[in-house]
């Protein structure tokens, strides 16, 4: 088919069977048309399946690629968006498929490109050796002489761009990296070659392999603000976080955080409802020997926190990007590491593009957002973002302050976890307690998921008293468990106060039940008070001194004591348990 010089007005004017008849005869940009012409439904088709701008994107690039390389195969050429569609729902569907079992890995966009079928083979596209060797076998392959232009097209394209990231080395190590990835040669090879030892070149090729690792998140996340500003939704959107939201009343900031995320839900709960829902109220988790400060912290966040919103009854989404191991304590390191500035200097999470869809979905919604770690190691809330300036407006215990994007997942831990309140169930206080309930027992018996150096539930009264009677503790870290567990059991003797007054009185039973959350009322703050005079023993952030022998004697006779009533607190949840499911 002949085109004439002016081509551009011509695609504008030309209805879509035209510019499909064209484009399967070989006109590239009717292909381009048709795209310009549809990508907005497109994606927001793809969007409406995966709920995740940013899956999306990938899934409309995927789609249209395919669509591109399959087009010679549409017959009737007046159902190409019906035709595309399909296409995007069984990659959406794919994608989807796949996220629940495996976590997504570096440059997937690529996999499927090397094959017509769109199958991907068998090669690990999360490994940077696989993805460039492959994709300099398969140029060459293909400019060999391939039987599918659009297919040359293609793996060229993507060797020029991934080629364009590498820009980010230095230049003896683009030469090296080139060397080893693209060239094929071997580190002892390169090291002849350019008179290094093969020790420098590995260090290089590794050194290498995390710049460009590096550099594609970095692309990925300008690549995500430039797909929100051509969608023309780049904006500002900061929620009315003032007053008390700005204050912390507990030192549980997991608990802190949701307290403040349903001040903007039609369920604004009191902090000892939500630390007593959430089964906040009921945890311990010691780690023993040091008794670390990370133990009251070592838990699953995906699976505890959105259990804990579920007893509440609402669904939430989270993105986890959490380091293996419990770290240092930070409140020992050099204050410089805690700055912003020292934060540039780490790398940019892997997990950061996904994240930051998840909080400008939440956002958006008028929901702040559940984080760990943005400027320390404990839980706050995001509550606005700017796109222009690429800012995050965020509160950590206290602390207000803003955060760029691509600092999210760069303090001191490189940790990332973003959690979101994605829908809500209708459910009776008698439903929430007994869930609760549920929370609580398990995490008393040991059942609930902790980091393996953990001990939990009754369990880690017994640790502790081994490391009060070894006197190896940490001072610092040790205060702070004693912080968190007074905390703790005082909410928990509050939410049982509460419940107290806030339960129905409906039939003959509740008398009986309100009597029940006297005694676990009465229990809790039995507790409260041994953990009193531990705080005055061993007060936070100094610690006293806990490996003194009388210290220790004493700090003994009253954690076995805290484990008595623990014990009887946890046959009273089960008795109140019993009433409620008889």
């Amino acid at each position: 088919m002949a085109t004439t010089a002016d081509s551009k007005v011509q695609w504008d004017e030309m209805e879509d069977r035209e510019l499909v008849k064209y484009a399967q005869a070989g006109e590239r940009e009717a292909f381009g048309e048709l795209v310009r012409r549809h990508r907005s439904k497109v994606y927001g088709y793809a969007r409406a399946i995966t709920r995740e701008s940013y899956l999306a994107e990938d899934v409309v690039q995927d789609a249209l690629i395919r669509a591109f390389m399959h087009l010679g195969k549409l017959v009737d050429v007046e159902r190409f968006l019906p035709w595309v569609h399909r296409i995007v729902r069984n990659q959406a569907y794919t994608r989807l498929r796949g996220s629940s079992a495996v976590k997504e890995q570096t440059f997937t966009e690529l996999e499927g490109v090397g094959r017509a079928d769109g199958t991907g083979g068998s090669h690990n596209w999360g490994n940077l050796d696989s993805i460039l060797g492959r994709l300099h076998r398969s140029a060459n392959e293909a400019s060999a002489g391939s039987s599918v232009p659009e297919e040359r097209i293609l793996q060229q394209e993507t060797l020029r761009v991934l080629t364009g990231i590498i820009q980010c080395l230095k230049p003896r190590e683009r030469l090296i990296f080139e060397s080893h990835f693209f060239d094929q040669l071997s580190p002892q090879e390169i090291a002849n070659l350019f008179q290094l030892s093969s020790a420098n070149v590995y260090q290089i090729i590794s050194r290498s392999r995390k710049k460009v690792i590096q550099e594609k998140i970095r692309i990925t996340v300008d690549s995500y603000i430039k797909t929100r500003r051509d969608l023309g939704i780049m904006t500002k959107k900061i929620l009315p976080y003032e007053g008390s939201l700005k204050e912390t009343k507990t030192w549980t900031s997991a608990a802190d955080a949701t307290y403040k995320i349903l001040q903007f839900t039609d369920r604004k709960l009191s902090l000892p409802m939500v630390m007593g829902l959430t089964g906040h109220a009921f945890r311990i988790n010691i780690i023993p020997n040091n008794v670390h400060i990370a133990g009251p912290t070592a838990y699953f966040f995906g699976e505890a926190l959105s259990r804990g919103l579920h007893n509440i009854g609402f669904h939430s989404k989270f993105v986890d990007g959490m380091s293996d191991g419990i770290g240092p304590n930070t409140n020992l390191l050099d204050p410089a590491l805690m700055e912003k500035g020292a934060m540039s200097k780490r790398s940019i999470h892997q997990e950061l593009p996904r994240a930051l869809d998840l909080i400008h979905s939440s956002l958006d919604r008028g929901y702040p957002v559940l984080a760990w770690d943005i400027f320390f190691p404990e839980f706050g809330t995001l509550y606005g973002y700017d796109d222009e300036t690429r800012t995050l407006y965020a509160e950590e215990c206290g602390r207000v302050d803003t955060l760029p994007y691509e600092n999210l997942g760069r303090s001191v831990m490189e940790d990332l976890f973003v959690l979101v309140i994605e829908g809500s169930v209708d459910i009776t206080l008698r439903q929430q307690l007994r869930l609760a309930l549920e929370t609580a027992v398990e995490q008393y018996e040991g059942k609930e998921s902790v980091v393996p150096t953990a001990v939990k539930g009754i369990a880690a009264y017994d640790a502790w008293l081994e490391s009060l009677q070894g006197r190896q503790i940490e001072p610092n870290g040790h205060a702070y468990n004693i912080e968190v567990l007074r905390d703790a059991r005082y909410y928990a003797a509050e939410f049982f106060k509460e419940l107290i007054t806030a339960w129905p009185q409906e039939n003959g039973e509740e008398p009986e039940l309100t009597g029940l959350f006297e005694e676990a009322n009465m229990l809790y703050a039995g507790m409260c008070e041994r953990f009193n005079v531990l705080h005055q023993m061993f007060p936070f952030p100094v610690g006293g001194e806990p490996n003194l022998e009388d210290q220790s004697t004493k700090a003994i006779t009253l954690v076995e004591d805290i484990k008595a009533l623990e014990i009887k607190a946890v046959a009273k949840l089960k008795e109140i348990y019993a009433k409620l499911t008889k």
